[in-house]
């Protein structure tokens, strides 16, 4: 078993409490590393680091900044598979997945990175004035267990590119992953306090950070709950925020739809990590005249995803992350079971793991909990209408907007897109991509991450009049 240290000020440190966090392998329950959590004092020292490196980092050219996140970039390439194996392992994913969905996507988003900083003009001149694009300060990234490398990844990368100083606190169930980036900034001979490491607690760190007079910005992603939380802390120092939060997304199927491709789409969102993904469709909103179709189609290719342990060969789902994850399914699922009807309930695989199977319920009303509530696992809803008005009117019934799937013909299928208010939705065979903005409408955030709108999160506009 490994243990960790902080990275701070460019030099991987003792924290002062010498406290620890034992991270697990939900897959086998075995304790497989301990990180420490960071104490206050620890978070004061690399916030006081951060604001001193933060004039000289934001004064160094966007081109030799560029220079330096390449080079980090160069490192994750180089060490793609170790950062797999490691995400594997703390996730309780299998092991291509943890590659082929949880690291090279987020690769190739840096590149898209790098190439709109490298392109990219921080001053526009106008007739009466000057605009320029400066970055925030100190920026605190607060950042989820469920995609622990491509949620940095979004954070970190264009913070760095933009000249913002960075404070990464990840989450304690998968820190693991988040060390790959300190040891990216020593690669890459990152100037000392432009990048800091704090695993910890989020009460002891990710409150201090958000709270503290020298932190500028605060980005965050995680449930809803925990960003409005972040967002007060932040607001009465009135910093800027980012907030990417819940969803409760819907896929709505038209009359004319391909049902099976259509349906196949929905499912992988919803059971493939898990259902631990917040732009998960996990409400399906069919017409009632398919209903015999769906459920049927449903069914059968339910059957073809395999849970189980994610070392076995040809498994696709592996475990939930957590025994409190598994607590919290679970839960739902019973509450499902007296608000709907079950349609299908797949095996529990064998094994210590927190294991689940694939649920499907039917007959949801559009005002039950396990339609109105986000449950992070492989659950999926399907709720039925009579008129596609009925259909956007449910798809739009709920305090999330985050993304969202529509089936049918090409311009029918438009037309209801353009209706349900959310932030990214997929037409059809439209192909969802990591360099698209992704962020949602209403109580699913604030601002957006990736492509220029994601880039320019991390800066402040200033007018100069001469």
């Amino acid at each position: 078993m490994k243990n960790y240290d902080l990275y701070i000020n460019g030099k991987w440190t003792v924290s002062k409490e010498k406290d620890f966090i034992e991270v697990e392998n939900p897959a086998t329950r075995e304790i497989i590393a301990k990180v420490p959590a960071a104490s206050e004092s620890d978070v004061l020292m690399a916030i006081k680091g951060s604001k001193e490196s933060f004039s000289k980092w934001s004064e160094t050219a966007p081109l030799k900044r560029l220079n330096y996140v390449n080079k980090m970039y160069d490192y994750f390439v180089q060490n793609k598979d170790e950062i797999s194996k490691t995400l594997s392992l703390e996730l309780g994913c299998p092991l291509d997945f943890a590659k082929v969905r949880h690291v090279e996507p987020y690769l190739l988003n840096i590149e898209n990175y790098l190439e709109i900083a490298t392109g990219y003009s921080y001053v526009e001149t106008n007739v009466d004035y000057t605009i320029y694009k400066e970055p925030v300060g100190v920026v605190a990234c607060i950042t989820p267990w469920n995609y622990p490398f491509g949620q940095i990844v979004k954070k970190v990368i264009p913070g760095l590119l933009a000249g913002n100083t960075i404070l990464l606190k990840p989450s304690k169930r998968t820190p693991l992953t988040a060390y790959y980036f300190a040891a990216a900034a020593e690669y890459a001979n990152l100037p000392s306090g432009v990048f800091q490491l704090l695993p910890g607690r989020g009460g002891e760190v990710g409150n201090v950070l958000a709270k503290h007079p020298d932190v500028d910005m605060v980005t965050f992603t995680g449930s809803t709950s925990g960003g409005k939380e972040v967002g007060k802390l932040a607001l009465d120092s009135v910093k800027k925020l980012a907030l990417e939060l819940g969803g409760k997304s819907a896929a709505v199927v038209l009359p004319g739809a391909d049902l099976k491709d259509s349906l196949k789409k929905v499912l992988d969102t919803v059971y493939l990590n898990v259902g631990q993904t917040c732009s998960a469709k996990s409400r399906l909103i069919a017409p009632r005249s398919l209903k015999k179709e769906v459920e049927e189609t449903l069914i059968e290719l339910t059957k073809t995803y395999k849970f189980g342990n994610p070392l076995e060969d040809e498994v696709d789902v592996g475990s939930l992350q957590s025994k409190a994850q598994l607590e919290k399914v679970s839960k739902y699922i019973e509450i499902g079971k007296e608000e709907a009807t079950l349609l299908y309930e797949g095996e529990v695989p064998k094994g210590n793991g927190y294991y689940i199977g694939p649920v499907i319920f039917t007959e949801v009303s559009p005002k039950a909990r396990i339609a109105q509530e986000e449950i992070f696992g492989p659950v999926l809803c399907v709720i039925y209408y009579d008129t596609v008005e009925e259909a956007v009117e449910i798809a739009n019934d709920s305090i999330y907007g985050l993304s969202g799937m529509v089936f049918g013909p090409g311009e029918d299928a438009l037309k209801v897109a353009r209706q349900i208010r959310t932030g990214q939705i997929q037409v059809n065979d439209g192909v969802f991509s990591q360099n698209a903005p992704f962020g949602g409408y209403k109580q699913s955030g604030l601002g957006r991450e990736g492509s220029i709108y994601g880039f320019e999160e991390f800066l402040e506009i200033k007018a100069i009049f001469m």
